[in-house]
């Protein structure tokens, strides 16, 4: 099928991640994860390994078996890049070509292949004119955006800010693989 590069930022939404990741595997894709350190105070790496049999990425300097540059093998061998939950903070380092962490550097280097961004947030930082510009900068940049959903938020707020469910995101990755970029 291809192979999904499944970046996780840090947010509550972090733990649906994990049922993405899930259905891109039973679809017959294969899964790199890597993983922000905030990612990690939400879900475990371990998670991810067990669920795409494969090792997560969270760190810039860690040793590759294969000596090569991580963000870079990382990108090249994507098909197709999705950043799912999609964080305030790294909708803006994206936007603004900010890679001060493994995620971000990978971003740079994947600007020629499919990508995603699957935003989760509070409504009150959904709606804020930074956030909202800095999406249409990525929009403009080429990235597909599934906005987030409307409902009650982890902090009791009602609003949009939720996850998209990961059904409709993972058919979306589907669409942009076989060359539909069109945006929803």
């Amino acid at each position: 099928m291809g192979r999904i590069l499944l970046g996780i930022t840090g947010g509550i939404a972090a733990y649906k991640a994990a049922d993405l990741a899930s259905r891109l595997v039973k679809d017959g894709f294969g899964v790199d994860v890597v993983m922000t350190k905030n990612a990690c105070e939400f879900i475990t790496p371990l998670t991810f390994q067990a669920i795409v049999k494969a090792p997560v990425y969270t760190d810039s300097f860690a040793p590759i078996p294969d000596y090569s540059v991580g963000h870079i093998s990382l990108a090249k061998r994507a098909d197709a890049v999705v950043v799912c939950p999609a964080t305030a903070n790294l909708i803006g380092k994206a936007a603004n070509g900010i890679a001060d962490d493994l995620l971000t550097t990978v971003l740079l280097a994947a600007h020629e292949k499919p990508r995603l961004l699957c935003p989760a947030m509070n409504t009150a930082m959904w709606e804020n004119p930074v956030v909202q510009r800095n999406i249409e900068t990525l929009r403009a940049l080429g990235w597909s955006v599934i906005e987030p959903e409307s409902g009650r938020l982890a902090c009791g707020d009602e609003g949009k800010g939720r996850l998209a469910d990961p059904g409709p995101i993972a058919a979306f990755l589907k669409k942009l693989l076989s060359g539909d970029y069109s945006d929803r």
